[in-house]
């Protein structure tokens, strides 16, 4: 089967209205007491303005990245060709590979410049699904979907797995579902393991990258159950205080490239301000999610190799 443009449908345009639908249902549904969660009027519609502000950077900067991943086809070891068993083999592949993408966006802080809008939201509910940044394509970040393209996954079927791994995770950003069924819990990503990936309690930064699966982080040692007494405290760790979606969706990468522009910084010191993960600095000013797990270690030694928090020395 020949594969063009056509081949496949534009699935997230075309849930577009679902998305705002939905939003707009769990909103009075939790604003009346029907369901919980959160919403506040600001947050919620900036989170859509991010969204569709995504579309828009897909639209008009995507075809960079295809044509990345098009080039990159030409050196394919082989051609899967497309049929309903390949292309449920390609999700499970691609969902393997997002979350080492993801894993990585949350460790190179050049990568975090992009991730980091969909994680600066306060709250925790499906509007923050759609907080997604807008300068994706210019971090480089397609570059690591090539291995599949090597491998011989088509881009196009690769972007279309991709969109059906976006789409599944839209529902579990809601904290209007308490559990799914241990079977399902076990096996697949769900809003429990997902407001742990939100949350920004010490044991909670760094882990559940998970895209549909949740065996990957199991498997990988980044599972983190979430735990019914702790208090989820979503956004970042040092939030940035704003609704202007200008400024959250490059606040970050905007310092970045002042941090690697200080004077009297070795060459590695600025590599570093890049590559390295999110709070590194060259003074030790800052502290990365590795001293504030061991920060909140020491403060509490009875929480001590707890799951998402490292034994104490």
């Amino acid at each position: 089967m020949p594969i063009d443009s056509s081949t496949f449908p534009m699935i997230l345009a075309w849930a577009a209205p679902f998305f705002v639908l939905s939003v707009l249902i769990e909103w009075v549904l939790v604003r009346s007491g029907k369901l919980a969660g959160r919403y506040e009027t600001k947050d919620a519609l900036t989170s859509m303005l991010m969204g569709l502000g995504n579309l828009v950077s897909d639209l008009a900067m995507g075809f960079v990245s295809l044509a990345v991943l098009m080039w990159a086809w030409q050196f394919r070891l082989i051609d899967w060709g497309v049929s309903l068993p390949i292309i449920i083999l390609a999700l499970i592949s691609q969902d393997f590979l997002y979350y080492w993408k993801h894993r990585a966006a949350h460790r190179v802080r050049w990568l975090w410049t992009a991730h980091v809008v969909h994680h600066s939201s306060q709250f925790y509910n499906l509007s923050t699904a759609l907080r997604q940044p807008w300068n994706n394509h210019f971090t480089g970040f397609v570059l690591l979907s090539t291995p599949l393209v090597f491998l011989g996954v088509h881009p196009l079927l690769l972007g279309f797995v991709g969109a059906l791994n976006l789409l599944y995770q839209y529902w579990i950003h809601t904290e209007a579902i308490d559990k799914m069924p241990r079977w399902f819990e076990a096996v697949f990503n769900t809003p429990s393991h997902h407001r742990v990936h939100h949350g920004t309690n010490p044991q909670y930064l760094d882990c559940n990258y998970a895209g549909i699966l949740i065996v990957w982080d199991k498997l990988f040692g980044t599972f983190v159950p979430e735990d019914a007494k702790t208090e989820i405290k979503y956004g970042l760790v040092n939030n940035i205080g704003t609704y202007n979606p200008i400024k959250i969706a490059f606040i970050e990468m905007w310092g970045a490239i002042k941090d690697v522009s200080q004077p009297k910084l070795k060459v590695s010191q600025r590599l570093k301000y890049l590559f390295a993960p999110p709070g590194w600095s060259h003074d030790g000013s800052r502290k990365g999610s590795e001293d504030i797990k061991a920060d909140f270690v020491a403060e509490n030694p009875h929480l001590s190799g707890s799951p998402g928090l490292p034994n104490l020395p």
